[in-house]
């Protein structure tokens, strides 16, 4: 029998991907456990969801170190000496450490809100991707799960689905119409990646 995934989520705000991930691990969707949770926003909502469920959860950015060089170390460390083994990014607004990316090569993950390669890259994140896919006039749009590499939005796709977009949506309703979908796409493909990876 395989042993649970130890996956480590990184968050900037609310988490509620975060959550999708916590529950289907807790029911049994994910052979896996969230191990370790962290955030570059000191208050991010993400942190007390772990917290509540008894998941550590970090806050580390250069408001607690303030060298570039020793931030990236201490979360390398941190994620090893939780014996991570998959990181996801759900919603996490700054790059990772290339000696992070280096050690989890082809093990780390991101959540995008559109149909990449369309909307992505640096500065397209959150609202302001709905925003654009609007303005656009684009008729639907979609979420993309791809590898994390150096550049914003580049890595190799995984899987997308796509999302309608209606005639009368406003960015925030388009929002609310994907974020529900990203719920469900996150833990029917991180279980095919936990598969992947034979853990």
């Amino acid at each position: 029998m395989c042993r649970l995934a130890n996956i480590a989520v990184f968050a900037s705000h609310g988490g509620s991907d975060l959550q999708a991930i916590m529950d289907a691990c807790a029911d049994g969707r994910l052979a896996a456990k969230v191990a370790l949770v962290i955030s570059n926003n000191s208050g991010a909502m993400a942190l007390q969801r772990a917290k509540n469920a008894g998941i550590p959860a970090l806050h580390m950015s250069s408001a607690t170190i303030k060298d570039a060089d020793v931030l990236e170390k201490t979360m390398r460390d941190t994620l090893l000496s939780h014996n991570i083994h998959i990181i996801f990014l759900a919603g996490y607004l700054k790059p990772l450490g290339l000696s992070i990316l280096k050690t989890y090569e082809n093990r780390v993950f991101n959540i995008h809100p559109s149909l990449l390669p369309k909307f992505g890259g640096k500065g397209m994140f959150g609202i302001h991707v709905h925003t654009a896919v609007i303005a656009a006039g684009e008729t639907e749009t979609g979420i993309t799960i791809h590898r994390v590499i150096e550049a914003y939005d580049k890595g190799e796709i995984i899987a997308q689905r796509r999302v309608p977009v209606l005639p009368d949506d406003t960015p925030e309703i388009l929002a609310a119409r994907v974020l529900k979908e990203e719920h469900v796409f996150i833990v029917d493909v991180l279980a095919q990646i936990i598969d992947s990876q034979r853990i």
